[in-house]
């Protein structure tokens, strides 16, 4: 599967954990788990509220397909 969003690397940058945004959000461990390996994206709605705990851009935290 592909890489479709930086949410893992964004927690890292900020030294947040995969918890502690599952406890902001009132989802899941699981849940969350899932979106920082890329084994499911969350949809568009909740992306834009993962983007407003993080306090970056919902550009942010997904991977550019620009390619050079």
């Amino acid at each position: 599967m592909a890489n479709l969003n930086r949410l893992k690397v964004v927690l890292v940058e900020q030294g947040k954990t995969g918890k502690w945004l599952s406890e902001q959000l009132g989802k899941s461990n699981c849940t969350v788990s899932k979106w920082c390996s890329n084994t499911v994206q969350p949809d568009l709605k909740t992306l834009n509220e993962i983007a407003d705990v993080l306090k970056v851009d919902v550009k942010d935290l997904l991977v550019s397909n620009n390619r050079v």
